[in-house]
């Protein structure tokens, strides 16, 4: 089992950027499928990026954001850049569990995530 816990959420005017941080407690961290979905509220959660434990990326927003992971620092990062209002949304971090190798969209094929960090984009 893992607990996860994002940071890095805030207030940014459009145009800025923020980096998003998950820190991942418990064993086996680097064969976790790690990733970063977004809700708003009254609408259902959002896919934004992924990340397998050998590298394989899915990223539906690769034109500003990027997701990486340091396995020594058990720890997986979403640096997001030219925020626009649009992006307001809690952001969450998810894993999915130990037998799955490949990163989904879904949300429900994660199996454990955080409590939510807010990114507020507005001038």
């Amino acid at each position: 089992q893992v607990q996860l816990v994002e940071s890095g959420g805030g207030f940014v005017q459009p145009g800025g950027s923020l980096r998003l941080s998950c820190a991942a407690s418990g064993r086996n961290f680097n064969n976790y499928v790690m990733g970063w979905f977004r809700q708003a509220p009254g609408k259902e959660r959002e896919f934004v990026a992924a990340i397998s434990r050998s590298g394989l990326i899915l990223n539906t927003m690769k034109d500003r954001f990027t997701i990486s992971r340091d396995n020594a620092k058990n720890t997986v990062y979403l640096p997001m850049n030219s925020l626009t209002p649009e992006d307001t949304d809690v952001y969450y971090c998810e894993a999915r569990a130990l037998t799955a190798t490949v990163p989904v969209v879904q949300s429900s094929g994660y199996d454990y995530w955080g409590q939510g960090t807010q990114v507020t984009v507005s001038s």
